[in-house]
């Protein structure tokens, strides 16, 4: 087993997978090591528990509220007459805001909870399946429109998805 492992260290470190602090193993500071830079995602796939599904809906709907924010400047502010250099400035900034909190949302449906929490072999599957596939959707929307209905409708479809992935009524943070 301590073979294994020490085989398996080797392995991942010498990928560059890893770094020694990474790892718990201490080493000595050279310029080598102090410079390395390590790119790890935040969820790797790897079956760990240390992710909560309800922090992942919240974090979904906090997308959404962003998503809706920056298409309430756009609307507020473009086709309303002359418009300055800063509010085209900040029109750019909010559309890719949007467009990057609409990606987010697409990724946790698909990488979290399609590929990982919803399983086959669940009665709910069906259900579960067609309310992340309308999320996505709905995020997409919200990419091609300045509509503030595409927000709500993606809202919605968060707390769809929620109700058949837990069968129940939803009761975040924020609402507590």
């Amino acid at each position: 087993m301590n073979r294994f492992l020490s085989l398996t260290m080797i392995a991942v470190f010498s990928l560059g997978l890893a770094t020694p602090f990474a790892s718990g193993l201490e080493t000595e500071n050279t310029s080598e090591t102090a410079n390395a830079k390590v790119a790890a995602p935040p969820h790797c796939e790897v079956p760990c528990g240390i992710y909560s599904d309800t922090m992942r809906f919240e974090m979904m709907l906090e997308d959404a509220k962003t998503i809706a924010k920056g298409i309430d400047f756009v609307k507020a502010n473009v086709g309303t007459g002359p418009v300055s250099p800063d509010t085209v400035n900040q029109t750019i900034r909010w559309v890719n805001t949007k467009e990057n909190h609409a990606t987010n949302i697409q990724h946790i449906a698909s990488q979290y909870f399609l590929t990982q929490r919803i399983k086959p072999d669940n009665e709910r599957y069906v259900d579960q399946l067609k309310a992340a596939h309308t999320v996505m959707v709905a995020a997409m929307k919200c990419k091609q429109a300045a509509d503030p209905a595409t927000a709500e409708t993606l809202s919605k479809a968060i707390y769809d998805l929620y109700r058949a992935y837990e069968g129940k009524e939803p009761k975040f943070h924020e609402e507590k």
